[in-house]
């Protein structure tokens, strides 16, 4: 429209500037001048308004890429939140299940120990007043050991009974006989030194098998303790608990040694109530 009107008033101006004053041909002339100049800031605005269009449509592709990828990023969010909320809500319960185990064998340790305290007591209230380097009582994972020096259960290098092992394991008996449920071994312990060659048995194995088998039968005939609950173990030499270089090493050594067994069934089977009882929780 601009150029049309341009294009008149030139045609106008060409054909009248024979005919017409000097002064309506310089107003037609500036109209023109001013027509031109504006013209010219259109195709300026022109061009420019088409160089925002191009930059609007990039910066719009831009923009729908932005969005897609964000959508698309806050999908794998989503995804991501509910993997990991799963495996945490599976890591709680194996938490879960551990804590009540670890609560259940807690439970059934204390309750093992307390009976085993129980019956060191009562062992050690039954030997009160012998010397502790005749009898000791220890504990040692769960287990109770009764330890006896030969030199009161045995004459040297026999497997013989003396006078005064029957007191002694009159003694131990009385507990042991009132705990029926409870099994033991009943340990022989020797010396590194050979046996002679007069002796009735032919090495330190079967002296100290000899020893443990004559205790289980008076524990047997003397005291009626079931031999059910009994066993017999001959160690010789190979446990020692002290050097046999030195005398008092070796008699260390020479001993006799009752153990007795815990109850492993008894123990799972706490455990196992343990757990139960929690799952009900």
């Amino acid at each position: 429209m601009i150029m049309k009107k341009g294009i008149l008033i030139v045609g106008s101006v060409l054909l009248l500037s024979s005919c017409v004053s000097k002064s309506k041909y310089t107003a037609l002339q500036g109209q023109y001048d001013e027509t031109n100049e504006e013209l010219s800031k259109t195709r300026m605005e022109l061009a420019s308004c088409l160089d925002n269009k191009k930059n609007a449509q990039k910066e719009i592709e831009y923009l729908k890429k932005t969005n897609y990828q964000l959508l698309k990023n806050i999908g794998n969010m989503s995804t991501l939140s509910k993997k990991e909320a799963e495996n945490l809500e599976r890591s709680l319960e194996q938490l879960k299940e551990k804590d009540m185990t670890i609560k259940s064998l807690q439970d059934a340790i204390n309750k093992r120990d307390s009976v085993t305290f129980a019956l060191v007591s009562k062992l050690k209230g039954a030997t009160v007043g012998m010397d502790d380097q005749d009898i000791s009582i220890n504990v040692e994972k769960g287990v109770v050991y009764v330890s006896i020096s030969d030199k009161v259960l045995f004459n040297s290098g026999s497997a013989k009974l003396s006078a005064e092992a029957r007191n002694v394991l009159g003694k131990v008996a009385q507990v042991l006989k009132a705990q029926a449920d409870l099994e033991f071994m009943v340990e022989g312990h020797t010396d590194d030194k050979a046996v002679l060659a007069t002796a009735p048995f032919q090495d330190n194995w079967e002296l100290s098998a000899l020893r443990a088998a004559s205790v289980v039968r008076a524990l047997q005939s003397d005291f009626s303790i079931d031999p059910k609950r009994m066993t017999v173990a001959g160690k010789g030499e190979y446990a020692p608990v002290a050097d046999n270089s030195s005398a008092e090493g070796r008699a260390q050594n020479r001993r006799t040694r009752i153990v007795i067994l815990p109850k492993l069934d008894e123990f799972y089977t706490l455990i196992e109530e343990g757990m139960e009882e929690a799952s009900k929780k």
